[in-house]
């Protein structure tokens, strides 16, 4: 508890007389939006970030917990895609007085839900196009624009996005993997935050193979 409060997944604003923060589940309307606790967005308006995401759109955006998505970042869905397998690329059928019914759906692109892990660091104005999966620990440098997935624990940085390096050696990462921190209690997180805020690997390490 701090300064008389407990964390608190369902508030909106989590930072008292700040809105430009904004823990993103409590304010999804999106049914196709899906979201873990505790993530948050440097703005106070988080669907804005989405695009291309229609009523009739078969994708899902699916996020898990306490990631940090900052300023700036966009979601590109896949109704951002064209028919690519014909020689013009131009949507007819969206605009009105052209003769010509929607493509199939077996024509048109279609690269599945985009998956983002726990835990993990969005940049600033870093894009995410469709269908990608991040997974848990990965860090998005600013600016990046993400089409392929990236590893647990991996820094990517550019465009397009290519693997910086790992943050941690392979041992470590599969001990966080398996530690899984953030599916435990606010109670148990409490407690962990001396080794989640600790720099020295080593004993991270140390305390965590002790578990």
């Amino acid at each position: 508890m701090k300064n008389g409060k407990n964390p608190d997944p369902n508030v909106i604003h989590p930072i008292e007389g700040y809105d430009n923060e904004i823990y993103v589940k409590p304010a999804v309307k999106n049914p196709n939006i899906l979201v873990g606790d505790f993530t948050y967005i440097a703005d106070s308006d988080f669907e804005s970030h989405v695009t291309h995401f229609y009523p009739w759109s078969r994708d899902k955006l699916i996020i898990g917990k306490f990631c940090q998505i900052a300023a700036g970042v966009e979601f590109v869905m896949n109704d951002a895609n064209h028919q690519m397998n014909a020689v013009s690329t131009y949507p007819f059928y969206t605009l009105e007085g052209w003769e010509m019914e929607p493509p199939a759906l077996s024509d048109m692109p279609f690269k599945g839900d985009t998956v983002i892990g726990n835990d993990v660091w969005i940049g600033q104005n870093a894009v995410i196009l469709p269908g990608v999966h991040i997974d848990d620990g990965a860090i998005i440098g600013a600016n990046s624009v993400v089409g392929s997935d990236v590893a647990p624990y991996t820094i990517v940085i550019g465009n397009p996005a290519k693997e910086l390096r790992k943050r941690f050696d392979g041992e470590l990462i599969d001990l966080m993997l398996r530690l899984r921190w953030w599916d435990k209690s606010i109670e148990e997180i409490n407690r962990l935050i001396p080794i989640l805020t600790c720099s020295d690997l080593e004993k991270v390490r140390e305390e965590i193979e002790a578990m």
